[in-house]
């Protein structure tokens, strides 16, 4: 995902979409209201112990779980209780999505949709009828990525100038990682032909030297400040709509990564007043960091805004070729990507981290990337296993003798399924096959010791717990469609799979005592869906809807 500098342009591929349609989704209740007394049941509930262990009621008295076991046996607990008849619904421990940059997935709506966009020319007609509607000031968007394109080719800054040649334009990639600017855009950012470099950053150049437009990684920091940040009260609206469409989705919390201070002051307001109902883990990007560094971890006083770590980057992303390799790109002999964070650096904000009890995340895509992680780590953590719950943000792409180091040091991987389903059409080109066997390798990692928690990375991605199931348990395109090459040996059990957003979600930020699993005495949390996802094939999964969320024993959403 995107850095800071990304924060109104960083774009979704589909969740502009559907926050359209998620505005009319109202939550039943808010974190305010006094919880009722719940029995539920009517459907097969699903505890996340043991291998597909299955109750038929859960009771909940305030905030906590109070029973799980047999009916009759619930009756006689829950005299005075709401009856939910789940109506042949499956429910499950509360869902969390353990990666996403839920203020962007909000402001998503508020930019150029580029999503799907099926080559540079439905590209530029996209941007001219957006240009028609907003016919002044500076123009930001993004969601495409060219890899189905018949072009065969990133887009340029004369594909812009042909639409919008007066204004600044800039137009995410997918990934966040890479942008594509107008010549207006370069003008104002001062950005010619002798223009270097930054470290961590790449400005791609034609054959006489002149900027394309395509901006990589570090180096978007050069042309950001053309174009104007969101206010407070935008930031505010989009965090509202993140937190209402993802309940409606079947969220009950996430890992909130690269936070700014304005991004937890808002999520801290909002808990406050009774008006965010997901559980929000909170790592700070490190530019952000002063609080946590001197305090550590911390929570707001309703618990439901927690500050845990913090966010650094190794690299890039591999659709754009910034991910670190070990040996070069197939594709691009001449580079093996980009460190956006040197060793060193990392190593001194990972002992400022530990001096405080703080976790540290870190997003690493390519193998240099990762095993420039795993070495830091070990350096400032000290040989063996420990138990700080420190992250590796996607663990992509992973040399095979680096897979037993998670488990052996203790190290999460904090893993996408779904960027697998989508990466596994162009990675092969990337990486040639050798590397593919450490690639999107989550049963490698499982199989390993290691701890492995799922997200989503949204914006970059929809932001479904659907897709992400479906993905973890098929490794087929959501269109059905799988290679030979797309690693169907990696594909995970569907207890494996519901572990990921329920039970691993829990111990990768230290609540396994507390969430996760739907036992006496945890809190009340719960994810309702139309489908048995533990039992249905998987294309079904994907027909699946959220029916309701539950959280601290109260309905957060009810479709």
């Amino acid at each position: 995902m995107a850095t800071k500098h990304n924060t109104q342009a960083t774009l979704t591929r589909r969740a502009a979409l559907a926050l359209g349609a998620a505005a009319t989704l109202a939550p039943q209740t808010t974190a305010s209201a006094e919880p009722r007394d719940l029995l539920i049941t009517g459907g097969p509930i699903y505890t996340g112990l043991g291998d597909g262990e299955r109750v038929e009621a859960v009771v909940t008295r305030g905030d906590r779980i109070v029973f799980a076991g047999e009916l009759p046996d619930a009756r006689g607990l829950a005299k005075d209780a709401r009856q939910i008849d789940l109506g042949g619904a499956a429910a499950y421990p509360g869902f969390t999505d353990c990666h996403c940059h839920l203020t962007e997935v909000g402001l998503a709506l508020m930019t150029l949709d580029l999503v799907g966009v099926g080559s540079v020319a439905e590209l530029q007609a996209r941007l001219k009828a957006w240009a028609i509607r907003q016919p002044t000031g500076p123009i930001q968007g993004g969601g495409w990525i060219e890899t189905h394109w018949p072009e065969h080719r990133f887009p340029t800054r004369a594909d812009l100038d042909a639409v919008v040649p007066d204004r600044p334009v800039l137009l995410s990639r997918a990934d966040g990682h890479a942008v594509v600017v107008n010549s207006r855009a370069l003008e104002v950012s001062h950005i010619g032909a002798s223009t270097p470099n930054p470290p961590g950053g790449e400005i791609l150049r034609d054959a006489s030297g002149a900027a394309t437009g395509m901006i990589i990684d570090n180096a978007q920091a050069l042309v950001r400040p053309a174009f104007p940040k969101p206010d407070a009260a935008t930031l505010l609206e989009a965090t509202t709509r993140a937190d209402t469409l993802y309940r409606s989705r079947g969220w009950t919390g996430v890992h909130h990564m690269s936070v700014s201070e304005e991004y937890l002051t808002i999520l801290r307001a909002m808990a406050a007043r009774g008006a965010l109902g997901l559980r929000v883990d909170n790592y700070m990007d490190v530019d952000f960091a002063a609080e946590v560094f001197a305090t550590g971890p911390s929570a707001d006083p309703t618990g439901r805004v927690r500050l845990r770590g913090i966010k650094l980057y190794a690299d890039g992303a591999l659709g754009s070729r910034g991910a670190a390799l070990l040996a070069p790109y197939s594709d691009r002999p001449e580079s093996t990507g980009l460190v956006r964070t040197t060793p060193e650096a990392m190593v001194g904000y990972m002992q400022k981290a530990k001096a405080v009890n703080a976790q540290v995340a870190v997003h690493a895509i390519g193998d240099r990337g990762n095993r420039n992680v795993l070495n830091a780590m070990a350096q400032v953590l000290g040989p063996g296993h420990t138990d700080r719950r420190w992250r590796i943000e996607h663990a992509q792409i992973l040399a095979l003798d680096d897979i037993p180091r998670f488990a052996a040091m203790g190290v999460t991987a904090s893993m996408q399924t779904s960027h697998a389903i989508g990466d596994l059409y162009f990675a092969p080109a990337r990486l040639g096959d050798e590397r593919l066997e450490g690639a999107y390798a989550w049963r490698s990692l499982l199989e390993s010791g290691a701890l492995v928690c799922g997200g989503t990375d949204a914006p970059v991605e929809k932001g479904d717990p659907l897709i992400e199931f479906y993905a973890a348990v098929y490794r087929h395109a959501l269109n059905g469609f799988s290679a030979p090459d797309w690693g169907l040996d990696q594909v995970l059990s569907r207890s494996q799979a519901l572990a990921l957003y329920t039970s691993s979600a829990a111990r990768a930020v230290g609540r396994e005592h507390d969430l996760g699993t739907l036992e006496v005495g945890k809190r009340a949390d719960l994810s309702v869906f139309s489908k048995d996802l533990m039992t249905v094939e998987p294309p079904e999964i994907l027909k699946a809807k959220a029916v309701m969320t539950v959280s601290d024993g109260r309905v957060m959403f009810e479709r």
